[in-house]
């Protein structure tokens, strides 16, 4: 078959389904999609509260709960202990499947009215403040991790220990102000490293120890912007920084990141793969568009899907063993061909349009059910009836297709509308990858929500903390500080969710006077957006090498090796993260590699 280019019913872009993509659309016995992958992306994401947790009330007792869907949200919130017992039965929401109206509107309905769980944890010990987790252990305000211990404002962790705000780690210990970061203790500062100990603004390095504001550098020790020192140099250097003064600390941020645009790029985030695009992808085969991936083997359009997963289109979230995995989000453990789903694990298997479901099979537009099979809107049906029932219901959702606000048709084969998601958009991994106004989300057909107004004022402003850690006294835990990014843009802030004041746990002051760091000036939700400026964004451009030859394009940076192509311009072309306009250097991976020492 030849590939086709079609327009986009959401962006009005054209985009490409390729051959291998109408072969996989014809084992999984679906249509081609009618949103480009972008915006399929956009809209399950919109289906992600990754790390905001609200007050409300429990809809089964009463009780005031945190949950990550606010008051507002339509759904009905139980206590994660309550939905997981046996005090209620999914069951008892089962209807009769209409052919008068449309099948999204019935499960629109069916959604809204099944119990949903207050946060999605497993194994939670002393953590009340996270989500997203499995085996959190005195951890505060982290989210979407596995296997994690006394650690505070992180995003994406795994395996690791006494951290402070880290977005996308596994097997840390003792790290700060990191992004993707993995096998390392005392990283502070540091982008994209690796198997490191005891460095401070570095980025792409692997195998260091005692570094300081170096980039792409190998088993290296005792370096400063890459250029060797004696240890006792080194230490009296690292003094001089003042890294315990806010001044200091940030003087040194902002040179490193001047520093490293001094130095190539390689096109691709990634480690030990074969046959892949995108960014943020390590141990996989024949793995395209993807964008943190790890472990997985003929994916395509996938998102955040980890460990061992195989023959999957268009999914985000999770992963663990799962396979034939298309157009869903937040599922994982084992499922298998699963289609148009959500929050759904362990051993979700053949289900379509499954919502909130465990351990169960053959569940069309049900929600909520555990141990179940040949389900549709959770009413049971003989194995012969079901199967008579679903053709009938996919070509009734063709003939009688859901159109949402904006004029946008779904019928059998698309995710649900993006009007349906029970979250805030600005509460969405969405919202961090494709960022909008509130304006142009609810022209959209997003639910927006602004931020909460904090019932403490500010008791001292980010200006009046002290300069130096060393100076912070202990009842600094009892202020309400005003966050510099409020004070600074307050539009922005609260783009990003800013909370205006924000308060100094009394663990995380001990973090800071261990590791001599300075109080920051931001609260966690802007930190957080600020870490997020060191992450590529989701989308993929064609660009040539920038090698030059003997240089780079530019001649901003001067190669200390010689390349295969001699004193010529690379003519290697590749598909890439970085867009076209932005400031980096980005080599090929045969120019990339001649550079790195």
């Amino acid at each position: 078959m030849n590939s086709e280019t079609r327009q986009c019913q959401n962006c009005k872009q054209d985009f490409r389904i390729e051959p291998e993509d109408f072969a996989f659309y014809e084992r999984m016995k679906v249509p081609p999609p009618t949103f480009c992958w972008r915006c399929r992306a956009q809209r399950r994401l919109a289906w992600r509260n990754e790390r905001f947790l609200s007050k409300r009330k429990s809809d089964f007792s009463g009780k005031d709960i945190f949950s990550m869907y606010p008051a507002e949200s339509p759904v009905k919130v139980y206590e994660i202990e309550v939905w997981t017992s046996d005090q209620w039965d999914a069951m008892e929401y089962g209807r009769e499947y209409d052919f008068g109206r449309p099948f999204m509107e019935q499960l629109k309905e069916l959604i809204d009215s099944v119990p949903v769980f207050s946060r999605s944890v497993l194994y939670d010990q002393n953590s009340p403040y996270s989500s997203n987790f499995t085996g959190f252990k005195n951890c505060y305000l982290c989210f979407n991790g596995n296997d994690t211990e006394d650690s505070i404002y992180c995003t994406g962790i795994d395996r690791s220990k006494n951290c402070m705000d880290i977005a996308q780690a596994n097997d840390a210990e003792s790290c700060y102000d990191c992004f993707a970061v993995g096998q390392t203790s005392r990283n502070f500062g540091c982008v994209s490293c690796g198997e490191s100990y005891n460095i401070y603004f570095c980025k792409g390095c692997i195998g260091c120890s005692d570094c300081i504001g170096c980039v792409n550098l190998r088993n290296k020790k005792y370096h400063i912007f890459n250029r060797p020192y004696s240890k006792e140099e080194f230490e009296r250097k690292l003094k001089e920084f003042n890294l315990s003064s806010h001044s200091g600390y940030e003087a040194l941020k902002r040179e490193a990141r001047r520093f490293w645009l001094g130095y190539p790029q390689r096109f691709m985030e990634g480690l030990k793969n074969e046959k892949v695009s995108g960014a943020y992808i390590a141990n996989s085969k024949n793995a395209e568009y993807g964008y943190f991936v790890i472990s997985g083997e003929d994916l395509k359009y996938c998102q955040y899907v980890l460990y061992g997963n195989k023959n999957c289109f268009d999914y985000s979230i999770w992963g663990e063993n799962s396979s034939l995995v298309y157009e869903s989000v937040v599922v994982g453990q084992g499922v298998s061909n699963l289609k148009f789903s959500h929050e759904c694990w362990p051993e979700v298997r053949d289900s379509e349009y499954s919502f909130f479901s465990q351990s169960s099979s053959h569940l069309f537009g049900c929600s909520g059910l555990k141990n179940k099979q040949y389900c549709i809107l959770n009413k049971q049906y003989a194995k012969e009836e079901y199967q008579a029932l679903i053709p009938k219901i996919k070509a009734h959702m063709d003939a009688m297709p859901y159109k949402d606000k904006q004029g946008r048709v779904y019928k059998y084969g698309e995710f649900l509308p993006i009007e349906f998601s029970p979250f805030p958009y600005n509460r969405t991994m969405a919202q961090d990858q494709f960022p909008l106004s509130g304006e142009k989300a609810a022209e959209q057909g997003f639910f927006w929500r602004e931020p909460e107004e904090r019932k403490h004022e500010p008791t001292k402003s980010h200006r009046d903390l002290p300069e130096n850690i060393a100076d912070v006294p202990d009842s600094m835990t009892e202020e309400y500080i005003l966050c510099a990014a409020w004070d600074e843009d307050n539009e922005d802030a609260r783009k990003h969710n800013c909370t205006k004041v924000f308060r100094i746990m009394p663990q995380e002051l001990a973090f800071y006077r261990h590791f001599g760091i300075p109080l920051p000036r931001k609260c966690w939700n802007s930190r957080h957006w600020e870490r997020l400026k060191d992450r590529l964004p989701l989308n993929f451009f064609k660009r040539a090498c920038g090698c030059a030859g003997e240089a780079s394009g530019r001649g901003i940076y001067r190669n200390a090796a010689a390349h295969f192509h001699g004193s010529e311009p690379c003519p290697n072309e590749f598909q890439t993260a970085y867009a076209p306009e932005r400031e980096e250097i980005v080599y090929c991976e045969a120019c990339y590699n001649a550079e790195v020492v």
